[in-house]
């Protein structure tokens, strides 16, 4: 990957519907190269997808929730167990592994304060293995952008 084709990757993500012909002309490349260009990114898995981006709240889903899990054990088969669940999981948006003293970190929306009571009693509690869970609700966001940092 070179520097182009992250100035390519920079516009999409910024705007995913702009046409090949602007897109050409904000990197400075004609539209063929730029096509090929992009469709190899794609084939290549580097760009991973298109989609629309939507108020959580607009939408119905108005509290945004981080949850740390820290599990019992860490041998294969919790791990996996977890890991499994929790991808099918559809309030769960995100789950990162981490270092320090949680194991994951979740990011989670649900409409209301009831929901997600009954999402971590009826969906995370089941999965099992699980020592403990902290939850932080977030009540304003300073920053969220999909575009990435100029890379070297």
């Amino acid at each position: 990957m070179d520097a182009k084709d992250r100035q390519i990757i920079r516009a999409l993500q910024k705007d995913g519907r702009m046409t090949n012909q602007d897109l050409a002309q904000e990197v400075n490349l004609s539209p063929s190269p730029c096509l090929r260009r992009v469709r190899n990114l794609e084939a290549d898995g580097v760009i991973q997808g298109y989609s629309a981006e939507v108020d959580p709240a607009a939408y119905g889903l108005s509290i945004t929730v981080f949850v740390r899990v820290r599990l019992e054990r860490h041998n294969e088969a919790d791990v996996q167990n977890f890991e499994k669940r929790v991808r099918l999981i559809d309030e769960v948006l995100e789950c990162h592994v981490m270092t320090g003293a949680m194991d994951y970190q979740l990011r989670v929306l649900v409409p209301d304060l009831n929901a997600y009571e009954d999402f971590i009693r009826t969906r995370i509690h089941p999965i099992g293995g699980i020592a403990s869970i902290d939850t932080s609700f977030v009540y304003g966001t300073v920053k969220k952008t999909a575009v990435f940092p100029p890379a070297s």
